[in-house]
């Protein structure tokens, strides 16, 4: 299996860029992802988070995008995407189309977004003239369809942190979403973990697909340093307190399991003059991507979030994860701790644990001893 991304039929001008970025080796989920969806091979890809996803398939869509237009196959029609990436959330799909956008100054292909949490009328503006790929959320692409936007050119679908999508309305928008593409599309989906329903969506969607799953799937990575703090009758706070006072480089991601427990963690540091900022569903949209702007610019050393931080949000680098409540479910503590020690860096996790906390932190442990 290829070393080094010059190992693959990728286009000169993405090799130049590739080069640029100092990008040589490609990661497990790439060596595997990119020669099949060249190929033209439906696939699912299951891959711990922060192994280079975006670009597994992000590279061969624009190589295999602009192959065509270089063959005289040109995009001309108006809002008639021939590549489609569907995201859970609005940050997601603006960090994915950023990762595009990277390889577009050579490639001259044309990126638009139509995300949730924007205005519907800024979506239709995106949607106008021509362009190859589309970077969407479910609800609003569905919304859009056979309206602003039509998908009967897309040849090449992608569903990016399925997981994350797994709700009772998912399958149905993502069974439209398929049915409105080409009859001989090619799907990838891609995934940090895989439940019942994920396996569900597989069987639905991509029922002929080759599975990869890359070694460090389920599991956490060897870069990532866990200490367990035993919390006493329920006093978090002193135990936080002694932490937060030596911030790590690349700041501290603290997690809790409601957005009631997250309001009245950033209320308790604001009162001591903790300086910190709140990431969490139910909050102005715009505020919230000035607090996460604030810790990605290191303006800020502190993030307090629910789950919603913990799936696909990429931060150049985390130093420490705290996890100020314990989830309740294996997936979310992968997901979490998997916002540090990211592509080779290390990291720190930190879990306050209770009594309640026994079960989620046997399954830590076996997960940990894999």
């Amino acid at each position: 299996m290829a070393l080094s991304f010059k190992n693959y039929t990728l286009l000169s001008s993405l090799q130049l860029t590739l080069k640029e970025k100092a990008l040589t080796i490609p990661t497990e989920i790439q060596r595997f992802a990119i020669p099949a969806m060249l190929e033209g091979k439906s696939i699912v890809g299951v891959a711990e988070t922060g192994s280079g996803k975006t670009l597994a398939f992000a590279l061969p869509i624009l190589s295999m995008l602009k192959q065509r237009e270089t063959d005289g196959d040109k995009v001309i029609a108006d809002s008639r995407p021939r590549a489609l990436i569907v995201v859970p959330t609005r940050e997601l799909g603006e960090q994915v189309s950023k990762v595009l956008k990277m390889f577009t100054h050579t490639t001259r292909l044309r990126v638009r977004t139509i995300l949730g949490g924007t205005k519907i009328q800024v979506a239709k503006e995106n949607m106008k003239g021509s362009f190859e790929i589309l970077v969407a959320t479910p609800g609003r692409l569905v919304q859009m369809i056979s309206r602003q936007v039509f998908l009967s050119d897309v040849n090449i679908l992608v569903f990016d942190e399925a997981d994350q999508m797994i709700d009772a309305g998912f399958l149905t928008d993502a069974t439209k979403i398929v049915a409105a593409c080409k009859a001989n599309r090619q799907i990838a989906l891609f995934s940090a973990t895989v439940s019942a329903e994920v396996q569900t969506m597989m069987k639905e969607l991509v029922p002929t697909s080759e599975v990869f799953r890359t070694a460090g799937a389920s599991r956490v990575v060897a870069q990532l340093v866990t200490q367990n703090k035993t919390v006493i009758d329920g006093k978090r706070m002193p135990l936080l307190e002694s932490l937060v006072a030596n911030s790590p480089e690349g700041g501290t991601l603290i997690f809790t399991n409601t957005r009631a427990q997250c309001d009245k963690l950033v209320n308790e540091l604001g009162k001591k003059g903790i300086a910190c900022a709140i990431y969490r569903g139910e909050m102005d949209k715009i505020q919230r991507r000035k607090n996460l702007k604030a810790f990605r610019d290191g303006e800020v050393k502190l993030l307090i979030s629910t789950d919603l931080a913990s799936r696909g949000l990429d931060v150049e680098h985390v130093g420490r994860v705290i996890n100020y409540h314990m989830p309740q479910h294996l997936e979310n503590y992968l997901h979490r701790v998997g916002r540090t020690a990211r592509a080779g860096r290390s990291g720190t996790v930190i879990n306050f644990v209770t009594e309640r906390d026994l079960d989620i932190m046997k399954q830590v442990q076996a997960v940990r001893a894999r």
